[in-house]
């Protein structure tokens, strides 16, 4: 018995240790995030954890951004773009997870799980005031990135982020609006459930 004790702590011994590091920065948080074909709310759920969690997180060392970084202002321009495109993202992630509970339809013979749509639509509502949430900062952060300072600096690696930041101001990327939209239509189809009569079907 002692000679197979030893056995084993000597192969346990001469394991090589497993390459790993721990998650701690923004960067490397948003890395975590991604998509599926077929987004499961537990997916999109996911993606809100490993987003937050960038949200909150320290900015690595510049030489580990997700663009080239060779100055401070590209530095300070690039904080700002990164924090708008996270909340940017929280906010599609949102509106995915709302639209999973949100019901468009209030038909008829639903009413007999009349309470349980309500419940859906206030689940769905909670998201979409979420996202209405996260859109205020994005629209902070792209203000701060659209400032004159930076208007000749071009982050060529998150030039899509700089596009997110310029529709933004031209109003051609509106969140704000289509949430409202949402949120209004998914008034009207509460009215209507609230209004049927469950002991009928």
């Amino acid at each position: 018995m002692s000679v197979l004790c030893c056995g084993l702590f000597i192969l346990l011994a001469n394991v090589a240790p497993l390459d790993a590091y721990i998650v701690s920065y923004k960067e490397q948080f948003y890395r975590l995030f991604h998509l599926h074909h077929i987004q499961y709310p537990d997916d999109t759920m996911e993606n809100i954890y490993w987003l937050e969690k960038a949200l909150a997180a320290d900015f690595s060392n510049p030489l580990y951004a997700e663009a080239l970084i060779e100055n401070e202002t590209q530095w300070e321009k690039y904080r700002y773009l990164f924090m708008m495109h996270i909340n940017l993202k929280l906010i599609e992630q949102y509106i995915l997870l709302g639209n999973k509970w949100n019901k468009r339809i209030a038909y008829f013979y639903n009413a007999p799980w009349k309470e349980q749509n309500l419940d859906s639509l206030d689940t769905a509502e909670k998201c979409y005031r979420t996202a209405l949430f996260y859109w205020n900062g994005a629209k902070e952060w792209a203000e701060k990135s659209l400032d004159k300072r930076f208007r000749f600096i071009n982050l060529q690696r998150v030039q899509f982020w700089e596009d997110e930041a310029f529709r933004m101001e031209s109003g051609g990327l509106d969140y704000e609006k289509t949430l409202n939209r949402e949120l209004a239509s998914l008034q009207k189809v509460r009215e209507q459930f609230e209004a049927m009569d469950d002991t009928t079907y």
